[in-house]
């Protein structure tokens, strides 16, 4: 089992054997989608290379260039028990929106019945006009700056979505940052550790 990635440049060191996964047949994929900056790519990294620990099959396709300068940018994961043929997401189970203009492009997009994570920080609840998806409000931004970083809202909002699908182990997405994060950024981690954390409080305290 391995990450096929499409950019194969920047996650070559992501080729390599795992355990043997359940025997347990699922499928899972999402989208990640937010302005240049941030950092949803970074939490679609983490997010794929942590369920490869698990010996997940897995697909991570980063979506680069002109969108990234202000723009949406956006990355998609595939997370099987069998292997994947594609990368390419049509429709959604999933998504995980940071701003207005990814809800604009992606709401529409998810399956009926499907879950959509928003930034309740920059985008009204009200906002979303399917009624046939679960919605899941974190304001991301509110508990970065309580985190005392606001620039980890990505983390935040990754740490909610982790606690409500269940799709990987927490513990996997600590143990993944050494090989995500550049090595001058391992300073970093605890902080990032805390952020996912402070997310997942959130859904947790969610009637």
């Amino acid at each position: 089992m391995r990450l096929i990635d499409y950019e194969t440049i920047r996650l070559q060191d992501f080729f390599t054997m795992v355990e043997p996964m359940s025997k347990d047949r699922f499928y899972s994929d999402l989208i990640i989608a937010g302005f240049g900056g941030q950092g949803v790519m970074v939490i679609g990294n983490l997010l794929a290379y942590a369920a490869m620990k698990e010996g997940k099959q897995v697909t991570y396709l980063p979506i680069y260039g002109v969108e990234m300068r202000g723009g949406t940018a956006n990355c998609t994961i595939v997370i099987s028990s069998k292997e994947i043929g594609s990368p390419i997401i049509e429709k959604p189970r999933s998504a995980i929106v940071m701003n207005l203009p990814s809800l604009v492009k992606y709401e529409p997009k998810i399956l009926a019945k499907g879950l959509l994570m928003i930034n309740a920080s920059l985008i009204e609840p009200k906002e979303v006009s399917r009624k046939d998806i679960e919605v899941l409000p974190v304001p991301a931004n509110e508990i970065a700056i309580e985190n005392g970083n606001p620039k980890l809202a990505n983390m935040v909002a990754l740490g909610g979505f982790v606690e409500k699908t269940k799709l990987v182990r927490m513990t996997s997405l600590f143990e993944s940052f050494e090989k995500v994060l550049d090595e001058r950024y391992h300073f970093l981690i605890p902080l990032n550790i805390k952020a996912i954390q402070m997310g997942a409080e959130f859904v947790r305290s969610l009637p």
